[in-house]
């Protein structure tokens, strides 16, 4: 990978099939449901209000889906983002064994609105995980037997080193999990085609409409754009993920924004391609830190690893990332590189989503800790259940321990490189 080029725009932008056109508000309007964030949970909350006769606004600071939802590595995993047997020791055997079938259940909606609303957007079969270590392939053993024997899970099983490499094409690692109900996509096209459903289904759209304030009054909640313009609504749905900043100091000391990156390469010919990643499967690998890999519709590989945890992205993506890529595929030396790019996440001390009720008619999730494709889906379908009567999944996660970062917003990011650091040194020996 000598030659690198950075483009200012991720690949997906170039590869979408949708041209969503949506206007700023412009006017004062009323509705019975305003949505703050055009991502994952504000597109399925939306939708799924929308399709249960409620009148609804999105509104978005930037473009809909330009945030962590249109810009991550497309993983749609099962389960949730701790393993089960962390969660029966957490939660208790009941409700891990209610999270599991959420995490299930996830997988299957995004499976679900995809084919419900034909949307184009590269759904493939499978996500293997990888050992960077020797000791993480017993690891990888343990949790195949223990979802088959406490949950009856069959469609994931461990599989050697010899085969990782078959698979792969690189011998850098020592075992993997192969889990055939996970699946991956292309995030964007997933994103605008939620976003168009919601449209066709009545939903109300806006984008470059910055929230700046909200208030209650009575019943009914008014919520403030930077242009001036506002939205009373019945109901509020704040779905800002690591974009809320200080819209609602009550929560988000409970969410810590960090940016991860990735790359996509030239197209690499079918040979080289399939080479790299037998069967269009899915990568992770057992680091802290995780590297992830897919290749794309047009046979190119994208490719995530690295965290920041400033405002700000690092002029040197490509080279951060490069580095991940050729320790694991040095024969892509001289492959360029055509586009890198960085996104915004939130992720939780416990990286288990942060969700909850301000008052009764305000709604909020987030903090997904890396999750977001099935669980920001499957949560907005719950938030939109909960304000139209059926509450019991949005109960299930807003019973969930949350606790704050220490030192709040202030003080959460030394706390957070310093644990970082650490974790990054435990990936290395």
């Amino acid at each position: 990978m000598t030659k690198l080029r950075q483009y200012p725009d991720c690949y997906y932008e170039p590869s979408r099939h949708y041209d969503l056109s949506c206007p700023v508000l412009g006017e004062d309007i009323a509705v019975d449901v305003c949505i703050i964030g055009g991502g994952y949970t504000g597109l399925s909350t939306a939708l799924h209000l929308s399709e249960a006769g409620c009148k609804v606004a999105v509104l978005d600071s930037h473009h809909i889906a330009s945030g962590a939802s249109g810009r991550n590595g497309g993983h749609v995993g099962t389960g949730q983002r701790r393993h089960q047997e962390d969660l029966e020791k957490l939660y208790g055997a009941a409700i891990a064994a209610k999270l599991w079938q959420a995490g299930l259940d996830a997988v299957a909606l995004v499976k679900t609105l995809i084919e419900q609303h034909r949307i184009n957007c590269d759904l493939q079969k499978g996500i293997l995980h990888v050992a960077h270590k020797p000791r993480y392939t017993a690891d990888f053993r343990a949790e195949v037997d223990f979802l088959q024997q406490r949950y009856g899970y069959t469609q994931a099983r461990a599989i050697s080193r010899d085969e990782v490499s078959e698979l792969l094409g690189t011998s850098v690692f020592y075992g993997g999990l192969h889990d055939t109900a996970s699946m991956h996509l292309h995030p964007l096209n997933y994103a605008l085609g939620l976003a168009q459903a919601a449209k066709t289904a009545g939903a109300q759209l806006f984008e470059c409409s910055p929230v700046v304030s909200y208030r209650s009054q009575g019943q009914d909640i008014t919520v403030s754009t930077a242009n001036g313009s506002t939205v009373r609504a019945k109901h509020l749905v704040l779905a800002c993920n690591g974009y809320l900043g200080n819209l609602e100091p009550r929560i988000s000391g409970k969410i810590m924004p960090i940016n991860n990156f990735l790359v996509a390469t030239a197209p690499l010919g079918e040979g080289l391609a399939n080479s790299l990643i037998r069967n269009r499967l899915a990568v992770q690998d057992s680091r802290f830190v995780i590297n992830y890999w897919r290749c794309s519709e047009d046979g190119r590989l994208v490719f995530g690893g690295g965290e920041s945890y400033r405002s700000s992205l690092p002029s040197n993506i490509p080279g951060i990332v490069r580095k991940r890529v050729l320790a694991i595929y040095p024969q892509l030396e001289d492959v360029p590189i055509d586009y890198a790019w960085g996104g915004k996440l939130a992720i939780t001390l416990q990286r288990m989503p942060h969700v909850g009720r301000l008052q009764q008619n305000i709604h909020y999730a987030h903090g997904y800790s890396g999750h977001g494709v099935p669980t920001a889906t499957f949560l907005g379908k719950a938030i939109a259940e909960a304000i139209c009567s059926n509450s019991e999944q949005f109960e299930l996660f807003a019973g969930l321990p949350a606790r704050a970062f220490p030192g709040g917003t202030l003080l959460r990011w030394p706390g957070m490189v310093a644990g970082m650091l650490y974790y990054s040194l435990m990936d290395r020996f």
